[in-house]
């Protein structure tokens, strides 16, 4: 993997964890300033969540128990778009997850799209 290539799937990274982050998605601006304008995701549950829409989730009172993430990896599929695969942990639910991120000129690396596909392996 090239430098640049490794800038732009760790800045994708970088991101993708903030989301994760429950200090960062308790507060709605920080998890807006992550959030591409056309943002939308297929979450775990089957429901379709868009930019607000997804709010009333990252910004619940009680977030849950700590997620564990793994098997972390990223590609770079153009200049400025980056594809990441990884797996949650939430006690006993385990999800394989699914994100599309891209760079902005002016406002950084934004999630545009996510799934999340639950699974027992």
């Amino acid at each position: 993997m090239e430098e640049d290539e490794k800038t732009q799937v760790q800045a994708a990274i970088d991101g993708e964890l903030r989301l994760l982050d429950p200090d960062v998605r308790a507060h709605d601006e920080l998890v807006l300033a992550l959030l591409d304008p056309e943002f939308f995701e297929f979450g775990a549950s089957g429901r379709r969540w868009g930019r607000e829409s997804i709010l009333a989730v990252t910004g619940a009172t009680d977030p849950g128990p700590p997620v564990r993430v793994t098997e972390m990896a990223g590609t770079l599929l153009a200049p400025g778009v980056v594809h990441l695969t990884f797996r949650t942990d939430e006690g006993e639910r385990r999800v394989n997850r699914s994100s599309l991120w891209r760079r902005h000129p002016e406002a950084g690396w934004r999630i545009y799209f996510h799934q999340g596909t639950p699974t027992s392996a």
